[in-house]
């Protein structure tokens, strides 16, 4: 599902994503903490984000559910 490009997030919900953005990633391997990977993962974060999820737990689970990781070279 792509993201809400009308979606408007408060302050909360920005630390919130931000935090478990910041989550996913560092539990990836330090070879696959790519910025495409960051960026592919954030992605996901916000279209869960739109559909109205905010469990932290859930979020961290459908930003790396799907993910194709590409490994640093």
């Amino acid at each position: 599902m792509p993201p809400d490009e009308s979606a408007v997030y408060y302050p909360e919900d920005l630390l919130l994503l931000g935090n478990v953005l910041d989550g996913a990633v560092a539990s990836l391997p330090t070879c696959v903490r790519t910025l495409e990977n960051r960026r592919a993962i954030a992605k996901n974060i916000f279209a869960c984000a739109a559909a109205g999820e905010r469990d932290p737990v859930r979020l961290e689970l459908a930003a790396l559910m799907n993910l194709s990781i590409n490994a640093a070279a």
